[in-house]
């Protein structure tokens, strides 16, 4: 008896010690519905790859019947290498994907679209001449390729990191006319901070406009984000975003960290995400960060 009482009491303390170095932890364990995982210095490692450690803990999620819905700035084809890792699409708490910023949702059973939105041709335009008169390139995405106007080394970076191909285009001003889910405007975090302001005054009412990593900045159709994508999800499965967790780090996640009831900062991520989420992680993501709060806060 005294033995049990010695571990409730080292556990205690563990639970004590833990607040006070990371003061915004649960208090105990708490029920998502939904879980919400950021790809990029969120889910991945440093080196972009999912741990057998997280990939173990997001299972034994899953099978508590949560669904486990991987949400990145990334172009659907270019989410399929991680579906495949995590290994829950064939259930159906794992069938759902946003895409894009949450420009796109998709149904990986029925391999189509649920939910879809695009920047029109007009606001495109005016964005990629804004870049062109400061000399910086831009890019625009299906769900399967990279568009731009000529090589450069941010499109190429941006094909090898996601594995998408790139496709040059003669006559881009004509072919950013059909609108597209997101483009990108890449270069010079110092010149893309200006920009930003630009074109968010410029755009107002027609796009978002968010500078997702210091050297990315992008145009998201208006009223869409990460978080209106999970509203539109959790409104489809009959779940309130309350009981909805999302776990992020950047700008491009503040959308659904401010909506979601769960949200999880990263404790690598920005100040103002750690600052506006309902809870902060204890460990980085190159040290497993999500893993360990679902072992600790999720999983019964």
């Amino acid at each position: 008896m005294k033995e049990n009482d010695t571990s409730a009491e080292k556990a205690k303390s563990k639970e004590i010690v833990d607040k006070k170095i990371h003061p915004k932890l649960p208090d105990g364990k708490i029920a998502p519905k939904l879980m919400a995982l950021d790809l990029d210095d969120s889910l991945l490692k440093d080196d972009l790859l999912i741990s057998d450690r997280a990939v173990e803990a997001i299972k034994k999620a899953a099978a508590q019947k949560i669904y486990i819905v991987i949400c990145s700035g990334r172009a659907p084809a270019a989410l399929l290498p991680f579906v495949r890792r995590l290994d829950v699409a064939g259930l159906e708490w794992g069938r759902y994907a946003v895409a894009s910023n949450g420009s796109v949702v998709m149904d990986l059973h029925e391999r189509q679209e649920i939910y879809s939105v695009k920047v029109g041709g007009d606001a495109l335009l005016r964005a990629k001449r804004a870049a062109a008169d400061l000399g910086l390139p831009c890019q625009v995405y299906s769900s399967s390729t990279i568009y731009t106007e000529k090589e450069n080394e941010y499109t190429l970076m941006d094909s090898k990191l996601t594995g998408l191909p790139v496709e040059y285009v003669k006559n881009f001003d004509e072919f950013l006319n059909n609108g597209f889910a997101k483009m990108m405007i890449t270069g010079d975090p110092q010149i893309l901070k200006g920009l930003r302001d630009k074109l968010a005054e410029e755009l107002l009412g027609k796009a978002v406009v968010l500078i997702s990593k210091p050297y990315f900045l992008e145009i998201l159709p208006a009223n869409c984000g990460k978080g209106e994508a999970l509203e539109f999800l959790c409104g489809r499965l009959g779940i309130s975003i309350k009981d909805a967790m999302a776990f992020g780090d950047s700008m491009n996640d503040e959308s659904m960290i401010v909506k979601c009831g769960l949200s999880v900062a990263m404790s690598n991520g920005l100040e103002k995400i750690k600052e506006a989420a309902a809870f902060v992680t204890r460990l980085t993501n190159d040290q497993d960060g999500i893993a360990d709060f679902v072992e600790q806060f999720v999983l019964v």
